[in-house]
């Protein structure tokens, strides 16, 4: 009997469209074999698998390689793929819940989010959970041991915070900052008594102004040192990566389990635009002095490009 793969490709449809905010809006999806997608919580990533150019679903001949068969086809025969975190799963019930960010900026993907509607058919591309070995594909992974909590984001992390802060135990202590287009996209989080929720709504403001000085004054409480301007760093020529195993290096740096120092004071997660987040891991690191195995750091998307991930 052949071993079962990692992932599969989940045939899905559109069982809800729920407006969560000015900005945010769940789709839950459902198919019949969802009850076979592993539900590993935090930022898990899987990616969605739009309808091409002519209207119809990926068709792998292998569905167990359709990543290959994906990437063979020419360009402008491409199904729109693009890498997004799960919000929850009921396996039970069959379905998964993603929030997206509705950007506005024209991609395939925002305009889809954006007129969606229940009955419309997509693909998941998602952890199986009848698979013998691991399948998370995440960028938490605190070392051990009981280090403040820094976690930082913009509007597309925002689902996998949520997500995050569902998981984290009841004595988790740290500080939690979201920088949001407009007060109106503020959300009710679940998160312990000692890691408390700073929003920061932009209200016109450009993009990652106010959470580099959050997390400027945050950092400099947690580690001591002296606040310093951020400022931003261009991510370089690299293209948008399309698949989550695809990211380049310079834009995304997760440190393993094994990887991290045996112990650590601040433990940093930081995820949103490419160089705003390079900017602010570079302060963490180089003008604060943090071990640059105690920050995860993920460009979901760069300004003036399609975005990737919500």
């Amino acid at each position: 009997m052949p071993a079962e793969p990692a992932y599969l490709l989940f045939q899905v449809q559109v069982r809800a469209v729920t407006r969560l905010t000015p900005t945010f809006v769940r789709v839950t999806f459902t198919g019949a074999q969802l009850d076979q997608f592993a539900d590993h919580g935090d930022d898990q990533r899987i990616n969605l698998v739009l309808p091409g150019p002519d209207g119809e679903p990926l068709r792998p001949a292998d569905v167990d390689d359709w990543y290959s068969h994906w990437l063979k086809l020419p360009e402008e025969r491409r199904n729109p793929l693009r890498t997004y975190t799960v919000r929850r799963v009921r396996a039970e019930q069959r379905e998964v819940d993603v929030d997206f960010a509705l950007h506005g900026d024209g991609g395939p993907a925002s305009r889809w989010a954006g007129s969606v509607a229940v009955g419309d058919a997509a693909q998941l591309a998602g952890p199986n959970l009848r698979h013998a070995g691991p399948t998370r594909a995440t960028g938490w992974n605190p070392p051990l041991g009981d280090p403040t909590l820094l976690i930082v984001g913009d509007e597309t992390a925002l689902p996998a915070v949520a997500s995050i802060l569902e998981g984290l135990p009841a004595s988790a202590r740290g500080t939690v900052l979201l920088e949001v287009p407009e007060p109106g996209d503020v959300l009710p989080l679940t998160a312990p008594a000692g890691v408390p929720v700073e929003w920061l709504p932009r209200s016109g403001a450009e993009h990652g102004v106010l959470l580099a000085a959050a997390v400027r004054q945050a950092a400099a409480e947690m580690l001591g040192g002296a606040s310093q301007p951020v400022e931003p760093v261009e991510p370089g020529e690299p293209g948008e990566a399309e698949s989550f195993d695809e990211v380049p290096d310079e834009l995304w740096d997760v440190p393993e389990p094994d990887d991290q120092p045996s112990s650590t004071a601040v433990y940093a997660w930081l995820a949103g635009e490419a160089g705003c987040i390079t900017g602010l891991r570079r302060h963490l690191v180089k003008e604060l002095g943090m071990d640059r195995r105690s920050v995860a750091f993920m460009g979901y998307w760069r300004e003036g490009v399609a975005r990737n991930n919500s």
